[in-house]
């Protein structure tokens, strides 16, 4: 293994590198969530209330947030195979951490801990992908890896249903640690950066905030304020949301919960694979970027916005709530390819990282917001309308993003003056 890939074709290792990220994903999914449905019911319920739950979700935002300001940076000065071991280890063991807590505020010092290492999930993934895949499969490959949140969030319901009442909320947590440490040790062995890239990797680092001045950035971060929290509802609300309306205990969110996100999954690949149909098809890349995020968007807050007139059972709750994670899963599968579209490949992590800051501003605003509505309206008119309101002001978000990506942030082209710059043909001047 000599890490060499030929000019006129990929390596076929690159497959084996994004299974690893794929299954850091999932990781990552089943750790953010298991305290999510093991809270929804039972002894956790009584001790995090929804608008605690709201809280505890705003300071995983805010760690998010904060981590995405230098965790992508961090990342493309260590490279991908240290900046993801770090990054799984870190959050594996705040995951374990939750084990011990027995207050509302040591859970909120977990959640944060857990943010702070979560976050580098994705500047990494971005990094593995802009390392290993060329151009026309990089969205291909950002549906492959990106699909393990789906699949992980499909995964969690069972998992923790059957954990939970079988060992304890608390064993369950430090049963799921065990494997996040395992893909360490497999992703210690197997990983490399291929011989081409690096010297790509050594070029001249470009300072964050001359990144975040970018037009780009910019409208990267202000649309994932508006669409990431989408995703949120469904993966933070969906179990709570179950036994508030229809009543439901945590073993039968746990067998049926799996639905939404099935259907999720399948956005990962379609989104993807869409793109790289009609690119194929003679579209341009930036063109065809585009429109699979704003069609995808569309799906996301359409799906939200139909909720309160179409919703008539459980099943139906969650056939519209997997049409809403169709929609998000199609998207992001998208943006992950872009950083390394537009600027050199030793700045796609750090590019996905400070946009990502907007993942967790939309997180902790919207996340506490939920409580808070949750709380008040439904002491006064049910729960039903209280997830309504939800449903609605989730739509309306999801669409104010899409106009964002649509109009804000201009032409998705390779930016050549941060090109010049990491070469040092040239001082960097960033365009208004």
């Amino acid at each position: 293994m000599n890490g060499q890939i030929p000019a006129d074709r990929p390596s076929g290792m690159r497959w084996v590198m994004i299974g690893l990220a794929f299954l850091a994903t999932v990781l990552n999914y089943v750790h953010r969530l298991a305290f999510n449905y093991l809270s929804a019911d039972g002894a956790l319920r009584h001790l995090i209330p929804d608008d605690v739950f709201g809280y505890l979700g705003s300071a995983f935002f805010i760690a998010y947030m904060i981590s995405n300001v230098f965790s992508g940076y961090v990342i493309d000065r260590l490279g991908a195979r240290l900046g993801y071991i770090i990054c799984m280890l870190f959050w594996t063991t705040a995951g374990l951490l939750h084990a011990i807590a027995r207050t509302p505020l040591q859970f909120g010092v977990c959640r944060f801990l857990l943010g702070i290492g979560e976050a580098g999930n994705w500047p990494a993934g971005v990094k593995v992908t802009g390392e290993w895949f060329p151009p026309r499969e990089r969205s291909t490959a950002s549906g492959i890896f990106n699909s393990g949140s789906a699949l992980g969030a499909v995964i969690v319901p069972p998992l923790v249903a059957y954990m939970g009442t079988r060992y304890g909320w608390r064993s369950t947590f430090v049963i799921l640690s065990v494997f996040g440490y395992l893909w360490v040790i497999l992703f210690r062995l197997i990983y490399y950066t291929p011989a081409p890239m690096r010297n790509e990797l050594r070029e001249r680092m470009i300072p964050p905030m001359k990144l975040l001045r970018t037009r780009f950035v910019t409208s990267f971060l202000l649309g994932k304020v508006f669409l990431e929290p989408v995703w949120y509802f469904v993966t933070f609300w969906l179990g709570r949301y179950l036994v508030d309306v229809f009543h439901w205990d945590l073993k039968k969110i746990g067998f049926y919960a799996v639905l939404p996100f099935l259907i999720a999954d399948a956005g990962n690949i379609c989104g993807g694979y869409f793109t790289q149909y009609i690119i194929r098809r003679g579209t341009p890349i930036p063109r065809a970027r585009k429109l699979a995020v704003v069609l995808s968007g569309l799906i996301m807050g359409l799906s939200l916005l139909a909720g309160p007139l179409v919703i008539t059972s459980a099943v139906s709750a969650l056939v519209l709530f997997g049409l809403a994670g169709f929609g998000y899963t199609s998207y992001t599968a998208n943006c992950l390819a872009l950083p390394a579209d537009v600027v050199p490949k030793n700045a796609a992590a750090s590019a996905w990282g400070l946009a990502c800051i907007g993942n967790g501003l939309g997180g902790a605003i919207f996340q506490s917001a939920s409580g808070v509505t949750l709380k008040s309206v439904s002491a006064l008119h049910g729960y039903t309308a209280a997830y309504n309101i939800l449903f609605i002001g989730f739509g309306i978000s999801a669409l104010i993003g899409v106009a964002i990506f649509l109009f804000g942030m201009g032409p998705i082209v390779r930016d050549e003056a941060l090109h010049h710059y990491v070469s040092g043909d040239a001082p960097l001047v960033v365009a208004p």
